[in-house]
């Protein structure tokens, strides 16, 4: 394990000089490394979990530490990290060769400080001190997560959701699949990928929807995706998707769509008639929606580069419009653990590019249509408050009362919770344009 530990520190200290996003820079390692399986799995738990709880390994080293924590160089920093997540999260690592490996990691002049520090914290029985802390601050090393998003949670949601919240930010996020409707069944999918190895089950809430419980290789070299009989997508992005109930023959606009799973969804919704408009700002990022929709035989789909926030003429009067709008990202913080380490003032101008994005998508909208606003974030800033904004401005829409299931009660606005859905954390607002001449009373 000695090499994966190498890759770890490498990758834990390009992430703390780049600020490169996770998931990124760990395939980019992966297919340049040459691991093998086993310690490739390793690796990426270590490099993860360490990444998850950052904050209480940092609480640890500033607790054991005699040198000021700014003070010291980033390649111990994160080498004590190391050593402290395999002492507390790892049980497949034996004491001995937690500090051992972690001291090999450091240069001569930091080995034994190393070594002294991981020893102590044994001798302690590895025991996180927070007594002396109460409320967020408390919380906010256990769940290393800052006391701001700790405090605008509970201000929200309330301390049981909060705290249910918190624990769903660790562990490895589950991998959900989308049947592809149009030519394969539910049961047919689950045989091919059964036979491939693949441990997966039937979603209860949803009938086309797959969870994927094992894999012994990555899902997308599997030959039941080369066949186009599922793309990957998130519980909570299918069920965005199941509240915009898009139709046979009509025309979508999916404004902010890359990589595709949810034009891919509605696409198959519609039985592949009509129009889907898929765009994205960046036009490099068409290939994603145009391969995927190629693979999965969706013909009507329709690849356009288009910023979301300025209103296109060329787009004709849609029956449905959804705006998946940039985010904080708040609610895959199990995907990308590095999210909630943003400052509060990182995320100060994304509701006026919802904003934007939101009333650029209404003027798309025909009489009688169907305007949905979402965001993979559990912000109120990002969420309600944009949403209150465009009620306020548009009074010729109005919400639009659409049953989710899962116990839920019907709403127009639902915060999803992984806790509750099982997927990531999402926001779905759904607003109806009224007829013309029709004068729309707000529920």
């Amino acid at each position: 394990m000695t090499q994966s530990r190498k890759t770890v520190l490498e990758l834990l200290c390009r992430m703390e000089q780049d600020g490169a996003y996770s998931n990124i820079i760990l395939d980019n390692t992966f297919s340049r490394d040459n691991l093998s399986p086993r310690d490739k799995g390793f690796a990426a738990a270590l490099f993860y979990g360490i990444l998850e709880r950052k904050m209480t390994l940092d609480f640890l080293i500033r607790q054991y530490s005699d040198i000021e924590f700014d003070k010291l160089s980033c390649e111990t920093v994160q080498i004590l990290r190391m050593g402290f997540y395999q002492l507390l999260y790892m049980d497949s690592v034996p004491e001995n060769a937690a500090v051992n490996e972690s001291a090999n990691l450091a240069d001569r002049s930091s080995k034994g400080f190393v070594n002294a520090i991981l020893r102590n914290f044994i001798r302690d029985n590895l025991v996180i001190d927070t007594k002396h802390l109460i409320d967020e601050a408390k919380l906010s090393i256990d769940f290393s997560c800052p006391k701001w998003l700790i405090k605008k949670w509970t201000a929200t949601f309330g301390e049981a959701n909060t705290h249910e919240i918190l624990k769903g930010t660790f562990g490895r996020p589950p991998i959900y699949l989308r049947v592809n409707t149009l030519k394969f069944q539910t049961p047919d999918v689950i045989a091919a990928l059964t036979k491939e190895k693949f441990e997966v089950k039937k979603n209860v809430v949803l009938d086309d929807c797959i969870e994927l419980e094992r894999m012994n290789t990555s899902i997308e070299l599997s030959d039941a995706y080369r066949k186009g009989m599922f793309h990957v997508q998130d519980i909570s992005s299918q069920l965005c998707c199941k509240l915009a109930r898009p139709g046979f023959n009509q025309t979508v606009i999916d404004l902010c769509a890359a990589p595709g799973g949810k034009s891919f969804t509605m696409a198959q919704m519609m039985n592949n008639r009509g129009l889907l408009i898929s765009c994205d700002l960046y036009g490099g990022k068409l290939s994603l929606i145009e391969n995927g929709a190629k693979r999965l035989g969706l013909d009507v789909i329709r690849a356009v580069e288009n910023d979301a926030g300025v209103f296109n003429p060329s787009f004709p009067q849609a029956d449905t419009v959804l705006c998946d709008v940039p985010c904080s990202g708040l609610g895959v913080i199990r995907r990308k653990p590095e999210i909630k380490y943003k400052p509060m003032k990182s995320l100060e101008g994304l509701p006026e590019v919802q904003r934007r994005i939101l009333s650029t998508a209404a003027a798309y909208v025909k009489s009688n249509g169907t305007l949905i606003y979402s965001t993979c974030t559990l912000n109120p800033d990002e969420n309600e408050a944009v949403v209150d904004n465009f009620q306020y401005n548009h009074p010729e829409f109005s919400p639009y009362f659409v049953p989710v299931g899962l116990g839920i009660p019907d709403a127009s606005r639902y915060n999803l919770f992984p806790h509750v859905t099982g997927g990531d954390g999402f926001f779905i607002a759904i607003f109806r344009r009224k007829a013309d001449g029709q004068q729309l009373t707000i529920r």
